[in-house]
């Protein structure tokens, strides 16, 4: 009866939230946060433990990383490999936060339709094409390292997509509340999503991509490109 109730009353007007005039920040390209201060040598061995990981990825999956595996391929003690990430979910974090960091170069100075210097709508376009196809390619890892729910969507990862995707919304949607459209856009990049639509269903690559195209066409009421 409550249902009812609310279904039948009519709908609050919708009022355009009051979104900030400046970008949001994004994260900074080039040394990670936990590079920071690190000694040469440190920062050598980070990025060989980095390296050690992605090839036991390369040649076994998620499944083959264990923090006794990178430290045998690394050829470090175990000890370094966990107080320099904690532990498994820090150091696969750490492998995503560096993919992170190439993909959002690209799309702050990287050459156009990602890059700058193409219309907002065709950066659009680009965008999720790019974060699918990224995701498709490390959706092992991206799985294997999501954080728990409740710390999800405040990852500076995805807090970095989103605010480059709410960037180009607001100039090419002007009447529209930008900053829940770039939450609903990403959800259809979401990890487990292409897991379920690529691999369990087996729809493919091409049609998520013509799915998001479709999906940028009408949230700004534009044609789909030819």
């Amino acid at each position: 009866m409550l249902y009812a109730v609310v279904m039948s009353s009519a709908p609050p007007p919708f009022q355009k939230p009051r979104e900030p005039a400046e970008t949001p920040a994004l994260l900074e390209v080039g040394t990670a946060p936990a590079e920071q201060g690190l000694r040469a040598d440190a920062a050598r061995n980070r990025a060989r433990l980095l390296e050690a990981a992605a090839r036991l990825i390369a040649e076994h999956g998620v499944a083959g990383v264990t923090m006794e595996a990178v430290a045998a391929a690394a050829d470090v003690g175990k000890g370094t490999v966990f107080r320099r990430f904690g532990d498994r979910t820090g150091l696969l974090t750490a492998l995503l936060d560096h993919s992170a960091r190439r993909l959002q170069a690209d799309f702050l100075s990287g050459p156009p339709p990602l890059g700058p210097g193409a219309p907002p709508l065709e950066r659009l376009r680009a965008f999720g094409v790019a974060v699918l196809y990224r995701t498709a390619e490390q959706l092992d890892l991206q799985l294997a390292a999501q954080p728990e729910p409740t710390r999800r969507f405040a990852h500076p990862v995805a807090g970095a997509l989103r605010a480059h995707l709410t960037m180009l919304l607001r100039q090419t949607v002007s009447d529209g509340d930008c900053e829940l459209l770039a939450h609903t856009l990403l959800a259809s990049l979401d990890p487990a999503l292409i897991h379920h639509l690529n691999r369990q269903r087996g729809v493919p690559m091409e049609r998520l991509e013509n799915a998001w195209l479709d999906l940028v066409a009408r949230v700004t009421r534009t044609d789909p490109p030819d």
